[in-house]
This record gives C-alpha cells, sequence and structure tokens, in this order.
C-alpha cells in the first residue's frame, strides 16, 4: 500500500496540479479532500493548458479513478462546466466519482459569499465562489450532501427549508432580493441525470484500494498557510489542505499516509489580503509576477509577489511532515543577479525562526534576508541536477539544508515533461 499526499507549502499556486499529474502517471486512484472551485490547478499537456478546478488534476490521466472525497464543498454545475470542456477536448470523464458524503455548493451559497464580502469592513479577499458560506452550513449542520440529492423529492423539501432561512438572512440584514425557490429546482433537475450516477460512498472505495496494496494519491487545494487552523488567519481558507485533512478529507486514518509531498514554489506569492513579510512592492516584484505569469487561474488576479520565505516552508515542514519536496518555477529565476531568501522575522527587536500565530505581529515583522548569487543560463531544458549552473544547484542545496527536508523533484518549466528527478518519491 502506498498513500501519496501531495500538499502546497506556502499560499497556494506553488504548481501543485502539474506535481499532482506528474505522481498519477504511478497512481491506481487520485483523491481531491478538501477546498471547491475556488481552487486553480494549471497542468500543461505537450504544450496544451488545463485549467481545474474541482477536478483532481490526476483525471488527466485517463484510466485510474478520480475522486472528488467527502471533505470537498462540490459545485455540481461547475463539476459538469470542467466535464465538458475536457470532453470536448478529446478526453472521458467516466472514471469520476463523487463522495456521496461531499457537501453540495449550492447557488445561495456564492450569492451569501458576494454579499458578506460587498459588507465586510475588513476584507478577506475571498474568490466569491461560496466556499466560506458552504463549509459554515456544513458545520452548523444546515448543509446539503449529495446521498441527499439521489431522492429529489427529499432535497427538494431540504432545499425549501434552507432557503427560506437564506433569504431571511438575504432580505434582512443584507437589504437583498431574495432566491427563487422553483428556479433553483428546475436548474437541479436539468442536471439530476448526469449527477446521480457519479454519487458514491467512497470511504470504502479508497480504504479498500490501500488494502490491496493500491497506490492512492491524495490532493488538496490552496496551502498551508491558507489553513483554518494554521495559516494567517483570518485571511486563510475554510478547511484543512494539509495532510491532516486527508484523514477527515477522504475518510482514511494517518497510519495509511506514507509519503507526504510538499511543492515549494522557489519564490512566494499569495492572493487576498493579509500579511506576506517577503513581499516587493516594486519594479522586482512586477519582474518576477510578468516572468512567473503570476495571475491567478480561477480569478485572473495578478498575484502578490515576494522572495522565498523559508520560515513558511519549515511551518509548512512541521504541519504536515513533509518527506519530500518538489521545487517549482525555479526557472522563473534565471536572469537575477542576487536571490534573497528569508531565514528569519525581526518583529520590535526579537528575531524569531518560527511564525507567530498573532497576524499583527506577522504584519510587523521585517525579513532576516540570506543573499545568494543568481545564474544567467536557461535552465528551462535541462534534464539532470549536474547540468544546472551551479549557483542554481547551491540555491536548491540551501533550501534543503534549512528545511532537512530532500529535495526530490526540481521543475523547470510549466510541461508536465519539464522535470529533472533527484530522488524517487515512493
Amino acid at each position: 500500500m502506498s498513500g501519496q499526499v501531495v500538499v502546497g507549502t506556502q499560499w497556494g499556486d506553488e504548481g501543485k496540479g502539474k506535481i499532482v499529474d506528474v505522481l498519477a502517471e504511478k497512481a491506481d486512484m487520485i483523491v481531491r479532500f478538501q477546498g471547491g472551485d475556488n481552487a486553480g490547478h494549471t497542468v500543461i499537456v505537450n504544450g496544451k493548458k488545463y485549467v481545474l478546478h474541482l477536478l483532481p488534476s490526476g483525471v488527466l490521466r485517463q484510466d485510474a479513478p478520480c475522486i472528488i472525497g467527502p471533505g470537498v464543498v462540490c459545485n455540481p454545475f461547475v463539476l459538469l462546466e470542467e466535464m465538458a470542456t475536457l470532453e470536448a477536448g478529446g478526453l472521458k470523464c467516466d472514471h469520476i466519482i463523487i463522495s456521496d458524503r461531499a457537501q453540495i455548493l449550492m447557488p445561495y451559497h456564492r450569492y451569501q459569499d458576494k454579499l458578506e464580502e460587498e459588507a465586510a469592513a475588513n476584507k478577506i479577499g475571498t474568490t466569491q465562489r461560496g466556499i466560506g458560506p458552504c463549509y459554515a452550513d456544513k458545520y452548523a449542520r444546515r448543509g446539503i450532501r449529495y446521498h441527499e440529492f439521489i431522492d429529489f423529492d427529499h432535497f427538494k423539501t431540504k432545499l425549501k427549508e434552507v432557503l427560506d432561512f437564506k433569504n431571511k438572512l438575504f432580505t434582512s440584514v443584507y437589504g437583498a432580493e431574495p432566491m427563487d425557490y422553483d428556479t433553483m429546482v428546475k436548474d437541479f433537475e436539468k442536471i439530476y441525470d448526469r449527477i446521480v450516477p457519479m454519487i458514491k460512498e467512497t470511504t470504502h472505495i479508497v480504504n479498500d484500494a490501500l488494502d490491496a496494496n493500491k497506490t492512492v494519491l491524495f490532493e488538496g487545494a490552496q496551502a498551508a498557510m491558507l489553513d483554518i487552523n494554521y495559516g494567517t488567519y483570518p485571511y486563510v481558507t475554510s478547511s484543512s489542505p494539509t495532510s491532516a485533512g486527508v484523514t477527515t478529507g477522504a475518510g482514511v486514518a494517518p497510519s495509511r499516509i506514507d509519503t507526504v509531498v510538499g511543492v515549494v514554489k522557489a519564490y512566494s506569492t499569495r492572493v487576498g489580503e493579509g500579511p506576506f513579510v517577503t513581499e516587493l512592492l516594486d519594479e522586482q516584484g512586477e519582474w518576477i509576477r510578468k516572468t512567473g505569469g503570476e495571475y491567478g487561474a480561477t480569478t485572473g488576479r495578478p498575484r502578490r509577489c515576494g522572495w522565498l520565505d523559508l520560515l513558511v516552508v519549515n511551518h509548512a515542514k512541521m504541519m504536515n511532515g513533509l518527506t519530500d519536496i518538489v521545487l517549482t518555477k525555479i526557472d522563473v529565476l534565471t536572469g537575477l543577479e542576487e536571490i534573497k531568501v528569508c531565514v528569519g522575522y525581526e518583529i520590535d527587536g526579537k528575531v524569531y525562526n518560527y511564525i507567530p500565530s498573532d497576524q499583527a505581529e506577522v504584519a510587523k515583522a521585517k525579513p532576516v534576508y540570506k543573499t545568494l548569487p543568481g545564474w544567467s543560463e536557461d535552465i528551462s531544458k535541462m534534464e539532470t541536477v549536474d547540468q544546472l549552473p551551479k549557483n542554481c544547484i547551491d540555491y536548491v542545496k540551501f533550501i534543503e539544508d534549512f528545511t532537512g527536508v530532500r529535495i526530490s523533484m526540481i521543475s523547470v518549466g510549466p510541461d508536465r515533461i519539464n522535470n529533472i528527478y533527484v530522488h524517487e518519491i515512493k
């Protein structure tokens, strides 16, 4: 048996989609364990770009079952749109399974998200895809799960109860228009025959695969610094995108996880609000943004850019129990004379080697940098470590030594084939 997890170690957008696609070649099953269509995973195959939001990135490997797990909040309309796009490109989607325990992300969740963000004095920077309200309803026990959709009469009754509650909120608190029940029912009737055949009880499917010594690859969205418990709260997502989230989000025991692959971007980016200690608000930051194409796959928003923060990566190492690191987008740094790496935070004269939980404290932090020499050689077509420029190898080695986690793969370009393999990921 082999339970492999791929997690982001920063604020997301590290290139997890590509890495999942690469590892999925040898996987027997791929499971998405949390998040919703606020995620944006980009995979490039032979120059063709695929942008996925709900579907596991392993969906492009056409043989392995792809499961949307119990921890996901799944908008069925978005899911069908993604499937239609893949099918129009000649790919099949008959290997997609939706957990019957997954939450249905409803139209009123998106509406509520928009109203809440517009009314907030301190904005979170949500994508307004309804993720937060859907998770809130889940924990308030008013969520609707996919198994409740199978009995459509039951679904309509549950929908009426919840929508009556939501419309009171929309009209009384936000002064907004109510949503129409009949229209919503008709919209769900149209997709019933497409969605219901995909709904299955998945926890036994996943555990049976592990019992049969299959390789199961678990993938999440977002990353450690957006974790609801251990990220830059409140500027976080609404779930746990760490390896611990796999246990509740996919329904497997912690002992079934053998490998935890942390994807580390060679510099830092984030979207939305919240402190960002190494952020570059100058020409250097703009250069990284343009060179790296740092614009959101889901929203198109320009990402905030800065130097690599190794306190953040070490925080992710601690939270996830990383066994391997995959270093991505290192090719973007080509051409820089110097590259800075954050190795500490100075706050009110004290240097921290960890990240405080109080974001007001983090907002005051000044980065303590280690400066390394850059390189000018084009590395995007290199296939082995010994082909890399010495300064590039030194940069990789510095990250490895500081984190104490081996770098098993180096991504030197956007396509699934643009990788240097250093150690086997088992």
